[in-house]
């Protein structure tokens, strides 16, 4: 016998894939309709039991006498209200019949404060029931019927049978809001790709994880910890899936989730998505979403030498196809391939897989368990860098089974213009993906230090990450903007916004045309002030990227590249060789190489620092130096013979005694090789540098700010954390001051600003304004920062920087707009 369902509000009522939000539109919750409510109130739709009330008060749900388990959602992204205009008449456990009155709402209030006012009604449990005659594209009173519920035959979706052992995992949840409907609905959604029997506790409770409602009912806080269970045959993929979207709901940034939620509307469906951002530009082009199967292993394996055989087979093709692909890129995809045949080589991987595959394991499952052991301690080392690097490992890990499985990598059918959806994107993945037709990557995890993204930005891609789960609700084919400068994705823009956007890139694109034509002029201001335009280095091909795009010099040799993801230091002929090539390349422009800066986020296993639980507080930088003096001392004999001969500046110095200290070293080994001391620098990378730069001049040839860990360090935030990578902004007040105190304490020593902040032509004329004489940029951005610079006057620039320093807010600091130059600020 069919169940009747009335309708439970007053209103318009639409079909629920119209729903202005994916997860209800997608029917990830289950079928049925929306009504875009007239009357504040809302109304039992059938006889049954309340089974849910959240504590925000805006979604009921009954069970029927047949089972049929209904929810009714009022309004969209309500729980933001918390429970605010909502005024609940019933209680779960309450028994109502049809039409009784379940809660009353401002209508008012939620048309100001709610995304959306339509009101989703679903049949939660669909596994065992379906929802016919829904009455949609008209407008509905109270107890007009609106649907029938008829139960399936038995047995249809029953659960697998479990077997083995209840694996546990813990996991932090901090959305905003806590596990309301929507992010319930994506854990069901997920929970149903399992056979596993998996579920969610807290505070001495259990739901499924299949059942939204059950999860809703839990009630979890943001920042709340919960336990995962599952049990059956693929419990541990099921925990792994499940940690991971969790994760992604409980440690969205802030800002990020701020924006997600709160974005102004657009003409188009979905508004804009916020992340952070990974490599910068504009794109407009088609989503294309990269969905990617797991490669199928078989976990018994046969005779323990012909799985063996397998494994060393498919190492082996592996290895040879990232050779190739090395032999083929000398930049950045080049040293991340690097990396990813010394993982190969790696002996304890080797170890791990041997001893599963002695244990009675396939080839496939025994790499698959020797890799994921060594991810989940980097995901679980604390540090956001480490992290990034188990995607490195997960890359291996596919590029192996799939040799052993024999299936290539079906390569993405991309259209012109295609912008790329991934929930996570391998380095692999980019790089088998056709570069010219991806105009920009839209992530939904990441950080914004991934080697993808590094890939990204090396390849002129423009990049998000951290989007988070929502994004791969967009579906392919939607037109949508990527901004990599601002960390946005909109989706479905409306005419006056692709109008803007066409505008926009068209405008950029003649403008990049005029810096280049003008790229090799030296670049002084409209009024003649001469301002060194530099660029920072890591690798031969940097340098010589940075002369074709007009830089003038190097104001900042990454001297790490010779050091890291190698099993021992490169000695003092291999660095020679190197550090003589860049200058070489350089053909007589400046070179400043800051010695090794290792540490923090750049550790190194031949290196035995010590255990550190703030890695960016601990030994790091000069210290490394001065802890391993046979290290330095090996670097500055290498350094003193090169021709023609690079100043050599000191990184995270934070006192006069640590550049005394050197400088003794570096005089002492440039007596013994019969050459003169060059000029040594220090990087003021520290507030407490930064405030006593008058006592570093005494001794110091120049000082270079280090915006990046001046402002991390100023602001107490991780610039390598995704989580807070984006307040990260070193156009801060607060940053902006201690850049001001440094150049002020110069005393008419050389300043130049070497970090992220020198390449943004926007921060250009406060940087000069606060005193600073050379910027060393990215070597991209060396053409648009000269002609950015020849428009301004000092005068303007001076005015800026001053009115910077008045705000309170790195936003207020980018608001600010030059003021017109004058004739008396030309003279």
């Amino acid at each position: 016998m069919s169940l009747v369902l009335t309708a439970p509000l007053a209103g318009w009522a639409s079909p629920i894939a119209e729903t202005p939000d994916p997860v209800f539109a997608q029917k990830m919750l289950g079928d049925g309709l929306a009504i875009d409510p007239t009357v504040g109130e809302l109304r039992a739709p059938c006889d049954g039991v309340v089974i849910g009330l959240h504590p925000c008060s805006h979604a009921v749900t009954l069970q029927a006498a047949n089972g049929a388990e209904i929810m009714l959602h009022v309004g969209l992204e309500t729980v933001r209200c918390g429970g605010e205009g909502f005024a609940p008449q019933v209680k779960i456990g309450d028994t109502v019949t049809a039409g009784a009155l379940l809660s009353r709402f401002d209508l008012e209030l939620l048309a100001r404060r709610a995304a959306s006012l339509v009101s989703p009604i679903v049949l939660i449990n669909g596994e065992r029931f379906v929802i016919d005659g829904l009455v949609t594209d008209r407008e509905v009173g109270f107890g007009e019927t609106v649907a029938t519920i008829r139960a399936l035959a038995a047995g249809v979706a029953e659960a697998a049978a479990a077997e083995g052992e209840t694996l546990r995992r813990r996991v932090r949840v901090g959305l905003a809001h806590g596990l309301h409907a929507r992010p319930a609905a994506l854990v069901a959604h997920e929970a149903a790709k399992f056979a596993a029997e998996i579920g969610l506790e807290a505070r001495g409770r259990r739901a499924s994880a299949r059942s939204p409602v059950s999860v809703m009912a839990l009630a979890i806080a943001s920042g709340e910890e919960i336990e995962l269970t599952a049990l059956g045959l693929d419990a541990d993929a099921a925990l792994e899936a499940l940690t991971r979207l969790l994760a992604e709901v409980g440690h969205a940034p802030p800002a990020i989730a701020a924006a997600a939620s709160d974005a102004a509307p657009s003409d188009g469906p979905h508004g804009a998505l916020a992340g952070v951002p990974a490599a910068p530009g504009l794109a407009i082009g088609a989503a294309v979403r990269l969905v990617e199967a797991e490669v199928v292993i078989e976990p018994a394996g046969g005779a323990p030498e012909d799985e063996r055989a397998a494994l060393a087979e498919a190492l082996a093709l592996v290895r040879t196809a990232l050779s190739a692909r090395r032999a083929a890129d000398a930049g950045q995809g080049g040293e991340i391939v690097e990396a990813h045949l010394a993982f190969l080589g790696d002996p304890e991987l080797a170890r791990a897989a041997e001893d599963a595959i002695r244990d009675g394991a396939s080839a496939g499952a025994a790499w698959s368990h020797a890799i994921g052991g060594f991810v989940d301690q980097l995901r679980a080392a604390g540090d956001a860098r480490m992290a990034e690097r188990a995607g490195d490992l997960a890359d291996l890990r596919r590029q192996v089974l799939l040799q052993l499985s024999g299936d290539a990598a079906r390569p993405l059918a991309l259209p012109d213009n295609a912008i790329v959806l991934a929930d996570d994107l391998l380095p692999s993945q980019l790089m088998e993906l056709d570069a010219a037709r991806v105009a920009g990557l839209a992530i939904g995890r990441g950080g914004p230090t991934s080697h993808v993204a590094i890939l990204a930005a090396a390849m002129n891609i423009p990049a998000v990450v951290a989007i988070g789960p929502r994004l791969l609700a967009i579906e392919d084919g939607a037109l949508v903007i990527l901004d990599g400068d601002a960390g946005r994705l909109q989706v479905a823009p409306g005419p006056t916004e692709i109008a803007a956007a066409q505008t926009q890139l068209a405008e950029r694109r003649s403008r990049r045309a005029r810096a280049q034509a003008a790229a090799h002029e030296p670049c002084r201001t409209a009024d003649g002030v001469r301002i060194e335009v530099f660029a920072n280095l890591g690798s031969l091909e940097d340098a010589t990227a940075a002369v074709a795009a007009g830089a003038e010099g190097c104001g900042l040799l990454r001297t790490e590249f010779l050091f890291m993801e190698r099993p021992d230091a490169p000695d003092e002929a291999e660095q020679l060789a190197a550090y003589q090539a860049i200058a070489d390349a350089l053909a007589g422009r400046p070179l400043i190489a800051r010695t090794l800066d290792i540490g923090a986020d750049k550790p190194v296993d031949y290196l035995p620092l010590p255990p550190q639980d703030n890695p960016a507080l601990g030994v790091r930088g000069v210290r490394v130096g001065l802890a391993w003096p046979g290290l330095l001392r090996t670097q500055l004999r290498a350094l003193l013979q090169v021709r023609p001969a690079p100043h050599i500046m000191l990184p995270m110095i934070a006192s006069l005694g640590e550049l005394t200290a050197v400088r003794q070293v570096l005089e002492s080994l440039a007596a013994d090789l019969g050459v003169p001391p060059p000029p040594l620098g220090v990087m003021v990378e520290t507030p407490a540098a930064a405030i006593t730069t008058d006592l570093l001049a005494a001794e110091a040839d120049f000082i270079s700010i280090g915006s990046n860990d001046l402002a991390q360090y100023a602001l107490a935030m991780d610039r390598t954390s995704p989580e807070l990578a984006a307040q990260v902004d070193a156009l801060h007040p607060a940053v902006l001051r201690l850049i001001g105190e440094a150049a002020r304490g110069a005393g008419g020593r050389l300043v130049a600003v070497c970090g992220s902040l020198a390449s943004e032509p926007a921060a250009a004329p406060i940087l000069i304004g606060l005193g600073v004489t050379e910027l060393s940029a990215a070597p991209g951005a060396v053409p648009e920062l000269k002609a950015a610079i020849r428009e301004l006057t000092l005068a303007q620039c001076r005015d800026l920087a001053q009115r910077a320093l008045r705000q309170t807010s790195a936003a207020e600091v980018r608001a600010l707009k030059l003021a017109p130059a004058t004739l008396e600020a030309m003279t």
